[in-house]
């Protein structure tokens, strides 16, 4: 098969910073290429341009051989290239069909559209029903409607953005598949993700980016996961070895904890128990949408319960309000990092007083300190290498992976008894993941307690030392994690929360 799209020195400026600085590179016609880049290595930004919602300051694209110029979306699609977000666009309230029905730009009549859906969806492994609410469906499920949404517009180039993030083990191989055979069928996939096992087993071409340069090319399967962090990086990723985990005594106490979901398409926990100890981290696998939201939020004090349900060191804490659970030591970072961890056009000396006011005594008689606030902040981005200008810069600002570091790092510097982190390194590169894995790791080694809930079960088995399930709002029994195989946590996220135990 021929060259599909070439890209010749494309490049994009913002204010204060070059993200694409004369890229250039090919994609064959039925390849899988890899995207690879650390956060902020210049990867949405050029696939935004590829698919038209940004416009590069210079340099050329060719698409099958033509000048391919495309000035929106709209554009791209007619041309033959798509994309697959990593946050999907779809309303809960309407059918497969419906929302299918809005992402197409010549969309056929609903029985014609009924019957396209089943034909194309089954031809590739992925079977939907047309009149089913997306409510009622799961994350996989709900990214099935997106590719499918893509496929029905006969694309040559499909473009996807860390596909894998929230699928189980099983979906993931089913996804596989259907690139491999969209491959076959000469449909080129350009592909971005932070999961470097996915890219050995999937890509057959890898273009690196650094600071909006291509630094490197590679094939995938001549290398490992290992050298391909440090192609990104740029230098060697250091590997720490896993503590010895020597639980002491119990941290936290969940026990028959129940909490109605505020959202109609949300999950209703039902009947929690567990005992979380000293040093001890806890991961809690589960596919998006299983009660990971409410869950956090039962623990953060944003919704309390009964009293009794939750204790920090055997005192009742479900009726106490975010802020005095804080004071008592228990601390959560949430999934959403703009907007529910970090104000975003707040800056991050406001952010750092945001949540350390209590603990860090930012604000000694109502009145804030500005010395000790800033001093706090710059602490935070020392120690967690948080790449930006200075702690007066707004936190949207920043890219995800910086912001997360900054954020983790908010909540590990207050020390806190019991720490409970949603997605901690979600969208984040290699060289940070391992880094915020590593400070968790340290946090527990002073005798914390960590919880650390999890779509990515590579992070959970390297860094968890007991491990459960989050299905349909229950918790399976927590249980050690050595000796647990990805094909039994697979069936646990699937809903057998018992049967796929081992101890």
């Amino acid at each position: 098969m021929g060259t599909l799209l070439e890209i010749g020195g494309l490049s994009k400026s913002y204010p204060g910073v070059k993200a694409n600085d004369d890229i250039s590179f090919v994609i064959q016609e039925g390849e899988i290429h890899a995207l690879l880049g650390e956060n902020g290595a210049g990867k949405s930004t050029l696939v935004k341009m590829i698919y038209g919602l940004v416009k590069p300051d210079s340099g050329t694209m060719v698409l099958r051989g033509e000048a391919y110029t495309p000035a929106k979306p709209i554009v791209a699609r007619k041309s033959g290239v798509s994309m697959v977000f990593q946050h999907f666009s779809l309303f809960e309230a309407l059918t497969v069909a419906e929302n299918i029905t809005l992402g197409m730009d010549d969309a056929p009549n609903r029985k014609e559209l009924s019957q396209k859906i089943r034909t194309v969806s089954e031809d590739y492994g992925l079977p939907l029903d047309p009149d089913r609410l997306i409510g009622d469906m799961s994350v996989g499920e709900r990214q099935r409607v997106e590719i499918i949404r893509c496929l029905l517009q006969n694309p040559r180039l499909l473009i996807m953005d860390e596909p894998t993030s929230v699928l189980t083990p099983q979906e993931v191989d089913t996804l596989f598949s259907t690139l491999r055979k969209l491959s076959a069928d000469g449909v080129a996939i350009l592909y971005i993700s932070h999961k470097l096992d996915e890219i050995l087993a999937l890509c057959d071409h890898a273009t690196i980016l650094r600071m909006g340069k291509v630094v490197d090319t590679c094939t995938p399967k001549d290398e490992t996961a290992k050298s391909l962090a440090e192609m990104m990086i740029g230098g060697e990723l250091e590997i720490h070895a896993q503590t010895e985990f020597t639980p002491g005594e119990v941290a936290l106490s969940i026990s028959g904890l129940s909490l109605a979901s505020k959202d109609p398409f949300g999950t209703s926990l039902k009947d929690i128990s567990l005992n979380l100890r000293k040093g001890e981290i806890l991961g809690i696998g589960g596919v998006a949408g299983n009660g990971q939201d409410e869950l956090l939020a039962a623990l953060s004090g944003e919704a309390k319960v009964e009293a009794g349900m939750l204790k920090i060191a055997d005192k009742p804490i479900g009726q106490l309000g975010p802020n005095e659970r804080r004071s008592r030591g228990l601390l959560t970072a949430p999934e959403e990092r703009l907007g529910h961890a970090a104000a975003p056009m707040m800056s991050l000396s406001q952010n750092a007083f945001l949540t350390g006011r209590i603990r860090k005594h930012l604000s000694p008689g109502g009145v804030v300190n500005s010395r000790k606030t800033n001093a706090f902040a710059r602490d935070i981005v020392k120690q967690f290498d948080v790449r930006t200008p200075g702690i007066h810069v707004a936190a949207k600002a920043l890219s995800g992976g910086n912001l997360q570091k900054f954020v983790i790092g908010r909540e590990i510097l207050q020390e806190p008894s019991v720490l409970v982190v949603n997605q901690p390194t979600w969208g984040v590169d290699a060289a940070a993941a391992a880094f915020i894995r590593q400070a968790l790791r340290q946090l527990a080694a002073r005798g914390a307690a960590v919880i650390v809930i999890s779509q990515d079960l590579d992070e959970l088995m390297e860094m968890s030392d007991t491990f459960a399930v989050l299905s349909e709002g229950r918790l399976s029994k927590p249980q050690p994690s050595e000796g647990l195989t990805i094909e039994e946590i697979g069936l646990m996220m699937g809903g057998d929360l018992e049967g796929a135990a081992h101890v």
